[in-house]
């Protein structure tokens, strides 16, 4: 299988690859300004989506998120994605097989530093961590893998 990396944003903006900066406030802090600012540093965030070449994923740390762990965990932003990259996906409804080359991709071109993949307590989850795991062994590379399930009330089942 080989991945086209235009096929799905043939001329639509809103795939438009786009890196944020922090504000110059950094971290967010408990107080009532900070409260609910995103941790996002770019875009797309749809693994489908993503160049594999794309800067955001330069010497990263990448999280690899099943669609529905950002909706299920509360603090997602804060506790995961904050300086990283992100990747996500659903194993389920998506072509797993297509993931896990897109991933060898991502790792190919851009060094790395971990992945950290976040998924459903549901069996079908556990999808988008096989994808990741082959990904890793395809590459060669020896990238640290950090695998945490989340349960479907929003708690870390770790």
């Amino acid at each position: 299988m080989s991945i086209d990396q235009n096929k799905h944003n043939d001329g639509c903006p809103s795939c438009e690859e786009q890196q944020f900066t922090k504000e110059a406030d950094g971290v967010a802090t408990a107080n009532k300004e900070s409260i609910g600012k995103s941790s996002l540093t770019q875009w797309p965030v749809q693994l489908t989506l993503v160049a594999p070449t794309a800067p955001y994923f330069q010497n990263a740390d990448l999280v690899l998120a099943a669609d529905c762990v950002p909706f299920a965990y509360a603090d997602f932003h804060t506790d995961f994605l904050d300086g990283k990259a992100l990747a996500i996906g659903c194993p389920k409804l998506d072509d797993i097989e297509f993931y896990a080359e897109k991933i060898t991709q991502i790792i190919n071109a851009s060094n790395l530093k971990s992945i950290q993949v976040l998924f459903m307590e549901v069996p079908c989850c556990y999808g988008i961590v096989h994808a990741a795991e082959h990904a890793i062994s395809a590459s060669g590379k020896d990238i640290p893998l950090i695998k945490t399930q989340i349960g479907v009330r929003g708690d870390l089942k770790e």
